[in-house]
């Protein structure tokens, strides 16, 4: 049978009854299937309308992924790696060749497998010195928290160089150069897949800035959160106004600890010390 003649059941699966998990697993790919991905002339459309089955097997997915031809349309490449079955050692080897908002849309599609949106993010991570500022901004606004994590280190720099967060240029920036040096790093604050804990890893980073330290310490939705309150103290760019404050409500015993692991200067630890409540 060609795949020209294959039925309409046969290509789009029946939608009556759901296959279940055990079905699916238990059930071989047919020869007209495995032939009808094979073939050098399979269109996009069918490729696309194959990949749209819940019960696609691996092996013909695997199959599918070797046709050179298919290959070439890019809507089949994404189907392709976003589709549940696919096995890894096809599906992340091709998430690498994509372009930046593909590899954003693969991340976030519920229906990628968790270690495949990790690759798409580790590949995007990657590039990020690469792409365009509008490209990094659009990045920081919807990509992964992952993403937006790594882009909390991000600073451009338009007069001068950033290295490792601080600035190499003697002239000192005014207010306006500054807000176009953090405006990626700002809009990834305001991420809403950006959680707590990845707040917390990005400005414990040796390569967080002074500027991503105080705009935590001043953000309203993460500076009132006791777990980045610690975080915050715990770095060596925290201003002695923001540290007095968040330390008001540690008891004495818990801030010796926390400032024992702590990168602050010693002048600002021991007026904390000092000034820290018996409780």
């Amino acid at each position: 049978m060609s795949k020209a003649e294959m039925s309409k059941d046969e290509i789009f699966g029946d939608d009556s009854a759901p296959p279940s998990k055990e079905s699916v697993m238990a059930t071989s790919p047919s020869a007209d299937l495995l032939h009808t991905v094979a073939d050098p002339n399979l269109t996009e459309d069918l490729a696309l309308a194959l990949l749209k089955r819940a019960d696609l097997l691996p092996e013909v997915i695997e199959r599918l992924a070797k046709n050179v031809n298919a290959l070439k349309s890019r809507k089949v490449k994404i189907a392709l790696v976003s589709h549940p079955h696919t096995p890894r050692h096809v599906s992340v080897p091709l998430a690498r060749q994509f372009y930046t908002f593909d590899l954003m849309k693969v991340a976030l599609s519920p229906w990628v497998p968790a270690d495949v949106k990790i690759a798409a993010d580790e590949v995007l991570i990657s590039r990020l010195k690469m792409v365009t500022i509008g490209e990094r901004l659009t990045l920081a606004r919807r990509a992964s928290g992952r993403v937006a994590a790594a882009l909390l280190l991000d600073l451009e720099k338009m007069d001068g160089k950033i290295i490792d967060g601080k600035s190499v240029d003697s002239k000192v920036p005014d207010a306006k150069t500054v807000a176009r040096e953090t405006r990626v790093m700002r809009t990834a604050l305001e991420n809403p897949r950006l959680t707590e804990s990845l707040v917390i890893s990005s400005v414990l980073r040796p390569a967080a800035s002074a500027a991503l330290v105080d705009a935590v310490a001043q953000h309203e939705k993460w500076y009132c959160r006791r777990e980045i309150r610690a975080a915050l103290l715990r770095t060596e760019h925290l201003s002695l106004a923001r540290a007095l404050e968040f330390s008001r409500e540690i008891p004495a015993p818990q801030l010796h600890e926390l400032l024992a692991s702590s990168r602050l200067p010693d002048k600002i630890k021991n007026q904390l010390l000092r000034e820290s409540p018996a409780k």
